[in-house]
């Protein structure tokens, strides 16, 4: 049986040469990037060389890159981080309702610090208005925080106009990038954001690792406490593995993006049109905006049948797959993103997120969309 990984919007494969830059820091280097003898000024270069191809490639400064466990934590520094700076300056932040649980849950912490927090709505595509944005805005707003792209349906977002926006009204901007990094050209130094989420995984480097960038001036109250490490922003000894891993994943993702792009474009249009051979056009929908996506991810719904009926074949077919709902204590919840999206309720009980990346072909797309076929046919005789 084949075993096919669609999956990659959750994790990627680590990279060969990320794994071998990896294994060269493990088993070549050892000291601490603190540490003032020779072994730590080794690893002190390894971090800060790894630090500086990073923002060569993001085009800002190294001194605005600060390493941390992953996204999440980076989502969590800059909400956290810059409102706790700003100390009262600010009690209220707009985000959207699609955005990832690190951004979400952390808002509903900061309501009951006694923030005000406005979950603007989407379209039917999953796309923010900026309209809705501006008129969000009030004269006590300190932070607006909206993803780069969804990693649901992959809806993109007008970035650059709310960025604008922000800056017209000097209200700082935080962009969620975790799913954008490596799929869409990122240049800091042309953007109107001010802090920027990244996290290895979703781009063939390690998980554990990530960074969030603060542009020059936007100050950070610090999440952890201990060492000086990161400019005194992020204390902790320095994942010098994983930033290495995290710098050769990043030099990979920028040299090949418009390859990977075509790639991941001719995948995702390559399983759409067979599976409108296979089951015909009429049997799915296709979620999220028609033009403005990343091309690595694709929502569809099968109406025909349920998400996790669907997910369960399809893994026994040696599939992998993810749902756009989430089991909790055993109780189906289904995805806000597409609730917030208002679709009807068969689509919204039907829908599967198929995301491409390294090692996907064109036959894992036609064994894909055999297998639902097969899957379609086999739940509605037994039905």
């Amino acid at each position: 049986m084949k075993s096919i990984y669609l999956d990659h919007a959750a994790s990627t494969p680590v990279h060969p040469e990320v794994a071998q830059e990896m294994m060269n820091v493990m088993t070549g280097q050892f000291g601490n990037a603190s540490s003032v003898h020779a072994f730590g000024r080794s690893a002190k270069r390894t971090v800060s060389g790894a630090r500086d191809r990073i923002a060569k490639y993001l085009g800002c400064h190294p001194d605005e890159l600060v390493f941390t466990g992953g996204g999440t934590e980076s989502d969590n520094l800059a909400l956290f981080g810059v409102l706790a700076a700003m100390d009262g300056a600010g009690k209220h932040v707009v985000t959207s309702s699609i955005e990832h649980h690190a951004v979400l849950y952390a808002c509903e912490e900061l309501e009951k610090q006694g923030y005000r927090v406005t979950y603007l709505p989407v379209d039917g595509t999953g796309r923010v208005r900026v309209e809705d944005v501006e008129q969000a805005l009030t004269e006590d707003t300190a932070l607006i925080s909206i993803m780069y792209a969804n990693n649901e349906v992959g809806t993109v977002q007008p970035i650059r106009e709310i960025g604008e926006l922000a800056r017209a009204r000097g209200v700082l901007f935080h962009v969620d990038a975790v799913q954008a990094l490596g799929a869409i050209p990122i240049s800091l130094r042309d953007l109107p954001v001010d802090l920027m989420s990244f996290s290895a995984h979703k781009i063939n480097g390690p998980q554990g690792i990530g960074a969030l960038y603060a542009r020059r001036g936007v100050h950070l109250a610090p999440r952890l406490h201990g060492g000086l490490q990161e400019k005194k922003r992020r204390a902790g000894t320095e994942n010098m593995a994983g930033i290495a891993g995290f710098a050769k994943a990043v030099q990979i993702a920028s040299a090949h993006l418009e390859e990977r792009r075509e790639h991941d474009l001719m995948l995702r249009d390559t399983l759409i049109r067979l599976l409108e051979q296979e089951i015909g056009q009429d049997a799915f929908i296709v979620n999220g905006h028609p033009s403005e996506f990343l091309p690595h991810i694709l929502n569809i719904s099968f109406p025909a049948t349920d998400t996790e009926t669907l997910l369960m074949n399809l893994d026994l077919e040696g599939i992998a797959a993810a749902s756009g709902s989430a089991c909790t204590s055993g109780s189906l919840e289904l995805s806000h993103v597409l609730q917030a999206m208002k679709l009807p309720q068969n689509v919204l009980r039907s829908a599967i997120r198929f995301s491409f990346g390294l090692g996907n072909t064109t036959e894992d797309m036609e064994y894909t969309a055999q297998k639902i076929a097969t899957i379609l046919r086999r739940l509605r005789i037994r039905s």
